[in-house]
């Protein structure tokens, strides 16, 4: 983790003594169970709970020696709770106890994911009303195509990270899973109720087949899902760079009193915070495809992903963590300029509203290969003048047109307003009437 990129709740909960609480509280719930099984004395899993306990230092010490860091901590634990140490882990593996607390780690951490989807789901929508009927141009290929709204721009924006959140509300139901069966996830050695008391007190479900551990088709799809939420997320940050370029200049990141956009250009305001965001999305793309590669263990066990997971686990879940408050942060204070919108509307002459011409004539009896020629050959003109031409004048001094259409007609289909009549019905697919 990069503390200029992590913020402390989230942060917390990949921390040594996060980690090593939840071991503990698997070990002593785990304890119980067998204690109400009557494998192991009461008296022992209470001695557990009240004299259990560790220290980071301990365990790293002793794991320098033992090479085996669930011993390292078991053993810690154990010079605490004195001879009933000795019930701990009674039928269990290591993988019951990482896998186990991985799942509540994850849970944990995608319910802050969740909170800052929240969050930014609330700003991107109070943004797309402000700015429902704010006319821009809309762009394919960065070419001026046809006018949108502002709105338009954000709703698609809302609509997407909402498909995000749903992906990862599914991501935690499947990830949130316990695994508590003993070397090779056959129960020979303990109860399947433990597993499931355990599992109710962590807040999981059972994990039908663990193998010994949990399959990582599991971790695969949650990382795939955070890793589309941090695409969503460079779509977004990408449509500001673009909007605060000089030479569009309809949307800008705040620049606040003090800021210095450059050690050597007094003049510049940059981009920084949404190409900080393109970057922290590469990196939590990059967490996927590990995670994919994860899945294929040999046999019933092996600890090739082990490594892997204590990367990406905290890794993906602090950066998109951050992502999405900077994002937030982004949208909120985004300065927007429909003066400048209206300005880069005007730009090419006109040449925004060639379709509606093209079909007019059409409907007047022209055929559609005919109307795309006159059409273009003077949307042509207006193109290579820099829009220093008009197409209105061009298209109603042209006889082919002016032959079907009377100059009021021809300037009807210039109407801004035409192209925003659907604004509200797609707002309300959105955001809901």
């Amino acid at each position: 983790m990069v503390p200029r990129y992590s913020r402390p709740e989230m942060s917390a909960i990949w921390e040594p003594e996060s980690k090593f609480q939840i071991w503990f509280e698997i070990e002593a719930h785990a304890t119980d169970a067998l204690a109400d099984l009557g494998v192991v004395p009461k008296a022992a899993a209470k001695a557990i709970w009240e004299r259990g306990k560790f220290e980071v230092e301990r365990i790293d010490a002793i794991e320098a020696e033992v090479k085996h860091d669930v011993i390292a901590f078991l053993t810690n634990v154990a010079e605490h709770v004195g001879d009933e140490a000795r019930f701990m882990h009674q039928g269990m593996t290591s993988s019951d106890v990482l896998d186990t607390c991985l799942s509540v780690q994850l849970v944990r951490a995608t319910d802050i994911l969740l909170d800052d989807m929240d969050k930014l789901l609330a700003s991107i929508k109070k943004r797309a009303e402000e700015h429902k009927y704010t006319p821009t141009i809309g762009r394919s290929h960065g070419i001026h195509a046809e006018p949108v709204t502002f709105g338009l721009k954000l709703a698609q924006a809302y609509a997407e990270f909402a498909r995000g959140k749903e992906r990862l509300i599914a991501a935690r139901k499947e990830i949130a899973t316990c695994a508590i069966s003993g070397a090779v996830g056959t129960f020979a050695n303990i109860d399947p109720r433990v597993e499931a008391y355990v599992a109710e007190k962590m807040g999981l479900d059972i994990e039908p087949v663990s193998t010994q551990v949990i399959p990582r088709d599991r971790h695969a799809a949650y990382f795939a899902a955070l890793a589309i939420i941090a695409s969503s997320i460079e779509r977004l940050a990408t449509e500001v760079r673009h909007l605060q370029r000089t030479e569009v200049l309809e949307a800008e990141e705040y620049f606040s009193p003090g800021q210095k956009g450059s050690s050597a250009m007094p003049h510049k305001r940059n981009p920084i915070l949404t190409e900080n965001l393109t970057g922290l999305a590469r990196m939590v793309r990059s967490y996927c495809l590990p995670a994919m590669e994860n899945v294929a263990l040999w046999h019933e066990r092996d600890i090739s992903h082990s490594s892997v997971e204590r990367y990406i686990g905290p890794d993906a879940t602090i950066t998109l963590d951050f992502a999405l408050a900077r994002l937030t942060g982004v949208i909120e204070k985004l300065l927007i300029y429909p003066e400048r919108m209206q300005k880069n509307l005007d730009r090419m002459g006109g040449l925004v509203h060639s379709q509606r011409v093209l079909l007019a004539l059409t409907q007047a009896g022209i055929s559609r290969e005919d109307a795309y020629r006159i059409v273009q050959r003077n949307a042509m003109k207006v193109w290579e003048s820099d829009g220093q031409l008009s197409l209105l004048s061009l298209l109603q001094n042209d006889a082919d047109v002016s032959a079907k259409m009377s100059a009021e007609e021809i300037a009807e289909r210039f109407n801004l307003d035409y192209h925003f009549k659907h604004v509200d019905t797609i707002f309300a697919r959105v955001f809901g009437k």
